[in-house]
């Protein structure tokens, strides 16, 4: 589906046209993995990777700092804590203490 915003905002990031749909479909891969419990690490470091590339995309441009470029950081960071509350195997990797 090509959605007007989308194709708008992939324009303003200097992405071409043509790269939305497979973005979208590695976005979809990763949040998947994450999804399922036994896949989970792998799709958390998946989406980490995508992330990284977002908050590169809107250092490059200039975008504001707080409100765009970090935004990835925030969903990065709620992404990982919500993986460390629900897995163990996690949890006993990286105690707490």
């Amino acid at each position: 589906m090509r959605f007007p915003i989308v194709l708008e905002t992939m324009a303003q990031l200097g992405w071409p046209e043509s790269s939305a749909v497979p973005l979208g479909i590695v976005l979809l891969i990763a949040t998947l993995l994450y999804l399922v419990p036994r896949t989970s690490i792998l799709g958390a470091v998946l989406l980490t990777g995508y992330l990284g590339g977002a908050i590169a995309t809107h250092a490059r441009i200039g975008s504001p700092l707080f409100t765009h470029t970090l935004f990835g950081v925030y969903v990065g960071i709620i992404m990982w804590t919500g993986l460390y509350l629900r897995d163990p195997i996690l949890r006993s990797v990286f105690p707490a203490r």
